[in-house]
């Protein structure tokens, strides 16, 4: 029997720049290699062996100008720790208190029904990012 492992992720951007700085910065994922596509995008890896595959396309389906909402499409990062990933965000200006529709909102779930402290965040398109935690610590 084949056992599938997820190996990418590919998130639409309208502006590519934006969203590398995003994904370096605030996610500090590490940028790696991408073949010569003749189409503009960025590729990231995180964890053992899974990418992010940015594709600057404004055709390609797009979250739009939607609300942070944990119920909506995402990909999720797993994090060891609830409350140091949860600073880690503060100290990039992510805040609960913030509107629905600002990007820097964070939506915290530190009692999740799965059982597991979850985290919501938006990048730069709206894309939601969920950090699904080991402890709630």
């Amino acid at each position: 029997m084949v056992t599938p492992c997820l190996h990418h992720v590919l998130v639409a951007t309208r502006d590519l720049e934006r969203s590398c700085r995003f994904y370096s910065e605030v996610l500090e994922l590490r940028e790696i290699s991408r073949p010569p596509f003749r189409f503009p995008g960025a590729w990231y890896q995180f964890g053992g062996g899974q990418h992010l595959h940015l594709i600057a396309d404004e055709t390609k389906t797009m979250r739009g100008d939607k609300v942070l909402d944990p119920m909506d499409v995402h990909f999720a990062l797993g994090m060891s720790s609830y409350s140091k990933t949860l600073n880690w965000l503060k100290g990039k200006g992510y805040r609960e208190e913030l509107a629905d529709g600002d990007l820097m909102k964070v939506i915290v779930r530190p009692n999740s029904v799965v059982g597991r402290p979850q985290i919501y965040i938006m990048d730069p398109d709206h894309n939601v990012i969920e950090f699904i935690c080991d402890a709630l610590d």
